[in-house]
Protein backbone atom coordinates (compact mmCIF):
# COMPACT_ATOMS: atom_id res chain seq x y z
CA UNK A 1 0.00 0.00 0.00
CA UNK A 2 1.28 3.45 -0.90
CA UNK A 3 -0.02 6.29 1.21
CA UNK A 4 -1.62 9.31 -0.42
CA UNK A 5 -2.75 12.68 0.86
CA UNK A 6 -6.37 13.75 0.95
CA UNK A 7 -7.76 14.58 -2.50
CA UNK A 8 -8.13 18.19 -1.40
CA UNK A 9 -4.34 18.49 -1.09
CA UNK A 10 -2.98 16.58 -4.04
CA UNK A 11 -0.60 18.01 -6.62
CA UNK A 12 2.99 18.52 -5.50
CA UNK A 13 2.55 16.79 -2.15
CA UNK A 14 1.17 13.73 -3.93
CA UNK A 15 4.51 13.15 -5.58
CA UNK A 16 6.42 14.12 -2.43
CA UNK A 17 4.94 11.24 -0.50
CA UNK A 18 5.16 8.28 -2.84
CA UNK A 19 3.75 8.50 -6.35
CA UNK A 20 6.65 6.76 -8.06
CA UNK A 21 5.58 3.15 -7.47
CA UNK A 22 1.83 2.94 -7.15
CA UNK A 23 0.82 -0.57 -6.16
CA UNK A 24 -2.55 -0.23 -7.89
CA UNK A 25 -0.83 0.15 -11.29
CA UNK A 26 1.15 -3.11 -11.45
CA UNK A 27 4.59 -2.51 -12.89
CA UNK A 28 6.48 -5.20 -14.81
CA UNK A 29 8.91 -6.84 -12.39
CA UNK A 30 11.91 -6.09 -14.59
CA UNK A 31 11.52 -2.34 -14.15
CA UNK A 32 11.01 -2.25 -10.39
CA UNK A 33 14.04 -0.35 -9.10
CA UNK A 34 16.26 -2.17 -6.63
CA UNK A 35 15.41 -0.88 -3.19
CA UNK A 36 15.96 -1.45 0.51
CA UNK A 37 13.37 -2.17 3.16
CA UNK A 38 14.15 0.24 5.99
CA UNK A 39 12.47 -0.15 9.37
CA UNK A 40 12.76 2.80 11.77
CA UNK A 41 11.91 2.42 15.46
CA UNK A 42 12.61 4.60 18.48
CA UNK A 43 15.82 2.71 19.19
CA UNK A 44 17.21 1.56 15.85
CA UNK A 45 17.16 1.43 12.07
CA UNK A 46 17.09 -2.02 10.46
CA UNK A 47 17.53 -2.51 6.73
CA UNK A 48 17.43 -5.41 4.31
CA UNK A 49 17.95 -5.76 0.57
CA UNK A 50 16.73 -8.73 -1.47
CA UNK A 51 17.89 -9.92 -4.89
CA UNK A 52 16.59 -12.67 -7.14
CA UNK A 53 18.06 -16.13 -6.80
CA UNK A 54 16.82 -19.61 -7.67
CA UNK A 55 13.05 -19.81 -7.38
CA UNK A 56 12.91 -17.00 -4.83
CA UNK A 57 15.07 -14.24 -3.41
CA UNK A 58 18.40 -13.86 -1.61
CA UNK A 59 19.51 -11.49 1.15
CA UNK A 60 22.09 -9.15 -0.40
CA UNK A 61 22.53 -6.79 2.54
CA UNK A 62 21.12 -6.31 6.01
CA UNK A 63 22.04 -4.60 9.24
CA UNK A 64 21.06 -2.52 12.21
CA UNK A 65 22.11 0.93 13.42
CA UNK A 66 21.21 1.99 16.95
CA UNK A 67 19.59 5.41 17.30
CA UNK A 68 20.51 7.85 20.06
CA UNK A 69 17.63 8.53 22.44
CA UNK A 70 15.34 11.39 21.48
CA UNK A 71 15.66 11.32 17.67
CA UNK A 72 12.51 9.20 17.28
CA UNK A 73 10.02 9.12 20.15
CA UNK A 74 6.89 6.93 20.02
CA UNK A 75 7.31 6.80 16.26
CA UNK A 76 7.45 10.60 15.88
CA UNK A 77 10.63 12.04 14.38
CA UNK A 78 11.85 14.74 16.77
CA UNK A 79 15.04 15.54 14.84
CA UNK A 80 14.65 15.12 11.08
CA UNK A 81 18.20 16.25 10.27
CA UNK A 82 19.82 13.86 12.76
CA UNK A 83 17.78 10.92 11.48
CA UNK A 84 18.59 11.89 7.90
CA UNK A 85 22.31 11.91 8.62
CA UNK A 86 22.14 8.42 10.15
CA UNK A 87 20.12 7.20 7.15
CA UNK A 88 22.85 8.67 4.95
CA UNK A 89 25.38 6.41 6.69
CA UNK A 90 23.06 3.44 6.19
CA UNK A 91 22.83 4.28 2.49
CA UNK A 92 26.60 3.90 2.15
CA UNK A 93 26.26 0.22 3.09
CA UNK A 94 23.65 -0.61 0.47
CA UNK A 95 25.91 -1.20 -2.54
CA UNK A 96 24.69 1.78 -4.56
CA UNK A 97 20.98 1.37 -3.91
CA UNK A 98 19.20 4.72 -4.09
CA UNK A 99 15.58 3.71 -3.40
CA UNK A 100 13.79 2.64 -0.24
CA UNK A 101 10.47 1.54 1.20
CA UNK A 102 9.69 2.35 4.82
CA UNK A 103 6.91 1.91 7.36
CA UNK A 104 5.09 4.40 9.54
CA UNK A 105 4.44 3.66 13.23
CA UNK A 106 1.22 1.95 14.23
CA UNK A 107 0.88 4.30 17.21
CA UNK A 108 -0.21 7.06 14.83
CA UNK A 109 -2.31 4.94 12.45
CA UNK A 110 -6.07 4.67 12.13
CA UNK A 111 -7.06 1.42 10.47
CA UNK A 112 -10.60 0.34 9.59
CA UNK A 113 -12.59 -1.84 7.21
CA UNK A 114 -15.27 -0.72 4.82
CA UNK A 115 -17.11 -2.02 1.77
CA UNK A 116 -17.36 -0.35 -1.61
CA UNK A 117 -19.55 -1.36 -4.54
CA UNK A 118 -17.94 -3.75 -6.98
CA UNK A 119 -16.39 -1.92 -9.90
CA UNK A 120 -15.91 1.37 -8.01
CA UNK A 121 -12.98 3.34 -9.41
CA UNK A 122 -9.96 4.26 -7.29
CA UNK A 123 -10.85 7.96 -7.30
CA UNK A 124 -14.39 7.18 -6.20
CA UNK A 125 -13.11 4.95 -3.39
CA UNK A 126 -10.82 7.74 -2.14
CA UNK A 127 -13.77 10.14 -2.02
CA UNK A 128 -15.86 7.54 -0.19
CA UNK A 129 -13.09 7.16 2.39
CA UNK A 130 -13.05 10.92 3.00
CA UNK A 131 -16.76 10.78 3.81
CA UNK A 132 -15.96 8.15 6.46
CA UNK A 133 -13.46 10.36 8.30
CA UNK A 134 -15.92 12.15 10.55
CA UNK A 135 -17.14 8.99 12.25
CA UNK A 136 -13.88 7.04 12.26
CA UNK A 137 -10.80 9.29 12.33
CA UNK A 138 -10.08 12.29 14.60
CA UNK A 139 -8.13 14.01 11.81
CA UNK A 140 -9.51 16.30 9.14
CA UNK A 141 -9.04 14.92 5.60
CA UNK A 142 -6.90 17.94 4.73
CA UNK A 143 -4.46 17.01 7.52
CA UNK A 144 -4.22 13.33 6.59
CA UNK A 145 -2.57 10.92 4.20
CA UNK A 146 -4.43 7.71 3.52
CA UNK A 147 -4.80 4.75 1.22
CA UNK A 148 -6.51 1.38 1.06
CA UNK A 149 -5.83 -2.28 0.29
CA UNK A 150 -8.31 -4.68 -1.24
CA UNK A 151 -9.07 -7.64 1.02
CA UNK A 152 -11.73 -9.24 -1.14
CA UNK A 153 -11.88 -7.78 -4.62
CA UNK A 154 -14.97 -9.77 -5.51
CA UNK A 155 -17.08 -8.31 -2.70
CA UNK A 156 -15.57 -4.82 -2.34
CA UNK A 157 -14.01 -5.33 1.10
CA UNK A 158 -11.13 -2.91 1.72
CA UNK A 159 -8.82 -1.94 4.58
CA UNK A 160 -8.15 1.77 5.04
CA UNK A 161 -5.07 3.24 6.74
CA UNK A 162 -4.90 6.91 7.76
CA UNK A 163 -1.91 8.86 9.10
CA UNK A 164 -1.37 12.49 10.08
CA UNK A 165 0.14 14.31 7.10
CA UNK A 166 2.75 16.01 9.30
CA UNK A 167 4.11 12.64 10.47
CA UNK A 168 4.39 11.32 6.91
CA UNK A 169 6.11 14.48 5.73
CA UNK A 170 8.74 14.14 8.49
CA UNK A 171 9.63 10.64 7.28
CA UNK A 172 9.82 11.84 3.69
CA UNK A 173 12.05 14.74 4.76
CA UNK A 174 14.47 12.47 6.64
CA UNK A 175 14.90 10.22 3.60
CA UNK A 176 15.40 13.29 1.43
CA UNK A 177 18.22 14.43 3.73
CA UNK A 178 19.86 11.03 3.25
CA UNK A 179 19.52 11.17 -0.53
CA UNK A 180 17.11 8.24 -0.76
CA UNK A 181 14.28 8.10 -3.25
CA UNK A 182 11.42 7.01 -1.00
CA UNK A 183 9.08 4.80 -3.02
CA UNK A 184 6.39 4.03 -0.46
CA UNK A 185 5.08 4.46 3.05
CA UNK A 186 2.77 1.99 4.75
CA UNK A 187 1.67 0.94 8.21
CA UNK A 188 4.20 -1.33 9.93
CA UNK A 189 1.69 -4.17 10.35
CA UNK A 190 1.18 -4.30 6.58
CA UNK A 191 4.92 -4.77 6.06
CA UNK A 192 5.09 -7.60 8.59
CA UNK A 193 2.00 -9.23 7.12
CA UNK A 194 3.61 -9.24 3.67
CA UNK A 195 6.38 -11.38 5.16
CA UNK A 196 4.38 -13.76 7.37
CA UNK A 197 1.11 -14.20 5.45
CA UNK A 198 0.47 -16.48 2.49
CA UNK A 199 -2.66 -14.45 1.53
CA UNK A 200 -4.38 -17.69 0.53
CA UNK A 201 -8.17 -17.68 0.70
CA UNK A 202 -7.98 -20.53 3.20
CA UNK A 203 -5.57 -18.74 5.53
CA UNK A 204 -7.27 -18.17 8.91
CA UNK A 205 -7.53 -14.71 10.40
CA UNK A 206 -4.74 -14.04 12.88
CA UNK A 207 -3.80 -11.69 15.68
CA UNK A 208 -0.30 -10.47 14.83
CA UNK A 209 1.78 -9.57 17.91
CA UNK A 210 5.00 -7.61 17.36
CA UNK A 211 6.76 -7.86 20.74
CA UNK A 212 9.50 -5.25 20.65
CA UNK A 213 11.91 -3.62 23.06
CA UNK A 214 9.67 -0.85 24.35
CA UNK A 215 6.21 -1.58 23.00
CA UNK A 216 4.03 -4.26 21.46
CA UNK A 217 2.00 -3.76 18.31
CA UNK A 218 -1.19 -5.70 17.60
CA UNK A 219 -2.93 -6.20 14.28
CA UNK A 220 -5.82 -8.36 13.14
CA UNK A 221 -4.87 -9.79 9.74
CA UNK A 222 -7.34 -10.91 7.12
CA UNK A 223 -5.65 -12.44 4.09
CA UNK A 224 -2.46 -10.62 4.95
CA UNK A 225 -4.12 -7.21 5.28
CA UNK A 226 -4.45 -5.40 8.64
CA UNK A 227 -8.05 -4.50 9.47
CA UNK A 228 -7.35 -3.36 13.03
CA UNK A 229 -4.20 -2.17 14.82
CA UNK A 230 -3.27 -1.14 18.33
CA UNK A 231 -0.15 -0.51 20.42
CA UNK A 232 0.57 -0.96 24.14
CA UNK A 233 3.53 0.04 26.29
CA UNK A 234 4.69 -3.48 27.11
CA UNK A 235 8.13 -4.44 25.84
CA UNK A 236 10.98 -6.88 26.32
CA UNK A 237 13.29 -4.19 27.65
CA UNK A 238 11.45 -4.42 30.97
CA UNK A 239 12.34 -8.11 31.18
CA UNK A 240 16.01 -7.34 30.54
CA UNK A 241 15.98 -4.72 33.31
CA UNK A 242 14.31 -7.11 35.75
CA UNK A 243 16.93 -9.79 35.08
CA UNK A 244 19.87 -7.39 35.41
CA UNK A 245 18.52 -6.12 38.73
CA UNK A 246 17.39 -9.39 40.33
CA UNK A 247 20.08 -11.71 39.03
CA UNK A 248 22.89 -9.14 38.61
CA UNK A 249 23.31 -10.12 34.98
CA UNK A 250 24.84 -7.97 32.26
CA UNK A 251 22.39 -6.90 29.52
CA UNK A 252 23.99 -9.44 27.14
CA UNK A 253 23.67 -12.25 29.70
CA UNK A 254 20.09 -11.20 30.45
CA UNK A 255 19.18 -11.57 26.76
CA UNK A 256 20.89 -14.97 26.69
CA UNK A 257 18.90 -16.02 29.76
CA UNK A 258 15.64 -14.90 28.12
CA UNK A 259 16.36 -16.83 24.96
CA UNK A 260 17.71 -20.00 26.56
CA UNK A 261 15.64 -20.30 29.75
CA UNK A 262 12.90 -17.67 29.70
CA UNK A 263 9.66 -19.03 31.12
CA UNK A 264 10.83 -22.64 31.25
CA UNK A 265 10.71 -23.64 34.94
CA UNK A 266 13.62 -25.27 36.73
CA UNK A 267 15.14 -25.08 40.19
CA UNK A 268 18.26 -23.43 38.78
CA UNK A 269 16.35 -20.64 37.01
CA UNK A 270 13.50 -20.07 39.47
CA UNK A 271 14.48 -16.50 40.36
CA UNK A 272 14.88 -15.60 36.70
CA UNK A 273 11.48 -17.00 35.80
CA UNK A 274 9.93 -14.98 38.63
CA UNK A 275 11.60 -11.83 37.28
CA UNK A 276 10.24 -12.49 33.82
CA UNK A 277 6.72 -13.58 34.69
CA UNK A 278 5.36 -10.12 35.50
CA UNK A 279 6.03 -8.72 32.03
CA UNK A 280 5.06 -11.98 30.30
CA UNK A 281 1.77 -11.98 32.22
CA UNK A 282 1.09 -8.35 31.23
CA UNK A 283 1.76 -9.22 27.58
CA UNK A 284 -0.50 -12.29 27.75
CA UNK A 285 -3.25 -10.18 29.35
CA UNK A 286 -3.05 -7.67 26.49
CA UNK A 287 -3.10 -10.43 23.87
CA UNK A 288 -6.13 -12.01 25.53
CA UNK A 289 -7.84 -8.61 25.76
CA UNK A 290 -7.31 -7.89 22.08
CA UNK A 291 -8.40 -11.40 21.15
CA UNK A 292 -11.61 -11.06 23.16
CA UNK A 293 -12.19 -7.50 21.93
CA UNK A 294 -12.17 -8.58 18.30
CA UNK A 295 -14.49 -11.51 18.98
CA UNK A 296 -16.87 -9.28 20.95
CA UNK A 297 -16.88 -6.66 18.20
CA UNK A 298 -17.53 -9.34 15.61
CA UNK A 299 -20.50 -10.65 17.58
CA UNK A 300 -21.92 -7.17 18.21
CA UNK A 301 -21.78 -6.53 14.48
CA UNK A 302 -23.81 -9.68 13.93
CA UNK A 303 -21.03 -11.27 11.93
CA UNK A 304 -21.09 -14.95 12.76
CA UNK A 305 -19.14 -16.10 9.71
CA UNK A 306 -16.30 -18.44 10.55
CA UNK A 307 -13.92 -16.42 8.38
CA UNK A 308 -14.45 -13.35 10.61
CA UNK A 309 -13.07 -15.14 13.69
CA UNK A 310 -9.45 -14.79 14.76
CA UNK A 311 -8.12 -18.32 14.96
CA UNK A 312 -4.47 -17.98 15.94
CA UNK A 313 -1.76 -15.72 17.33
CA UNK A 314 1.42 -14.96 15.35
CA UNK A 315 4.47 -13.67 17.24
CA UNK A 316 7.28 -11.58 15.74
CA UNK A 317 9.73 -9.01 17.12
CA UNK A 318 13.06 -9.45 18.87
CA UNK A 319 11.54 -9.85 22.32
CA UNK A 320 9.32 -12.72 21.19
CA UNK A 321 12.37 -15.01 21.38
CA UNK A 322 11.63 -15.49 25.08
CA UNK A 323 11.84 -19.24 25.66
CA UNK A 324 8.47 -20.80 26.44
CA UNK A 325 6.52 -17.73 25.34
CA UNK A 326 4.36 -19.42 22.67
CA UNK A 327 3.13 -22.10 25.07
CA UNK A 328 2.59 -19.53 27.82
CA UNK A 329 0.42 -17.32 25.59
CA UNK A 330 -1.45 -20.25 24.04
CA UNK A 331 -2.38 -21.39 27.55
CA UNK A 332 -3.60 -17.94 28.54
CA UNK A 333 -5.45 -17.09 25.33
CA UNK A 334 -6.64 -20.63 24.53
CA UNK A 335 -5.61 -20.26 20.90
CA UNK A 336 -2.78 -21.71 18.79
CA UNK A 337 0.27 -19.45 19.06
CA UNK A 338 3.18 -19.64 16.60
CA UNK A 339 6.23 -17.69 15.55
CA UNK A 340 5.84 -15.91 12.24
CA UNK A 341 7.66 -17.51 9.33
CA UNK A 342 9.30 -14.35 8.02
CA UNK A 343 11.02 -16.18 5.13
CA UNK A 344 8.05 -18.04 3.66
CA UNK A 345 7.63 -15.53 0.80
CA UNK A 346 11.37 -15.08 0.30
CA UNK A 347 12.92 -18.49 -0.25
CA UNK A 348 12.75 -22.25 -0.01
CA UNK A 349 15.11 -23.52 2.68
CA UNK A 350 15.92 -26.54 0.48
CA UNK A 351 17.54 -24.08 -1.93
CA UNK A 352 18.88 -21.34 0.30
CA UNK A 353 19.41 -20.53 3.97
CA UNK A 354 19.38 -16.79 4.76
CA UNK A 355 22.45 -15.47 6.61
CA UNK A 356 20.36 -14.03 9.47
CA UNK A 357 20.05 -16.36 12.49
CA UNK A 358 16.55 -17.67 13.13
CA UNK A 359 16.04 -15.73 16.35
CA UNK A 360 17.43 -12.53 14.92
CA UNK A 361 15.22 -12.83 11.84
CA UNK A 362 12.11 -12.12 13.95
CA UNK A 363 13.49 -8.60 14.43
CA UNK A 364 13.65 -8.15 10.65
CA UNK A 365 10.03 -8.99 9.87
CA UNK A 366 9.19 -5.39 8.93
CA UNK A 367 12.34 -4.92 6.82
CA UNK A 368 11.75 -8.22 5.00
CA UNK A 369 8.17 -7.27 4.19
CA UNK A 370 9.28 -3.87 2.92
CA UNK A 371 12.08 -5.38 0.82
CA UNK A 372 9.57 -7.72 -0.86
CA UNK A 373 7.88 -4.63 -2.33
CA UNK A 374 10.82 -4.39 -4.74
CA UNK A 375 9.37 -7.40 -6.55
CA UNK A 376 5.72 -6.42 -6.54
CA UNK A 377 4.86 -8.88 -3.76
Amino acid sequence: MTTFPSSSHRGASLHTISHTLASWFPTPTLIFPRSAGIDISDSSIKWLVLGRGGSGYRVEAYGEELLPAGIVVNGNIENVEALGQILKEVKKRLHGIECAHTALPEEAAYVFEMHVPEGTSREEILHMIEFEFEGRVPIAPAAAVFDFDHIERDDGEISVVVFPRELANCYVAAFNVAGFKLLSLEVEARSIARAVSSRNREEPMALLVDFGRARTGFAVLKRGVPIFTSTVEVGGEAITRALTEKLSLSPADAILFKNEHGLLPSDATKLGVEAITGVASALADEIARHYRYWDTRRNEAGNQEARARVERVILVGGSSNLAGLTDYIAGRVHAPTVYGDVWQNVCNFDEYIPPIPERTSLQYATSIGLALRSFGV
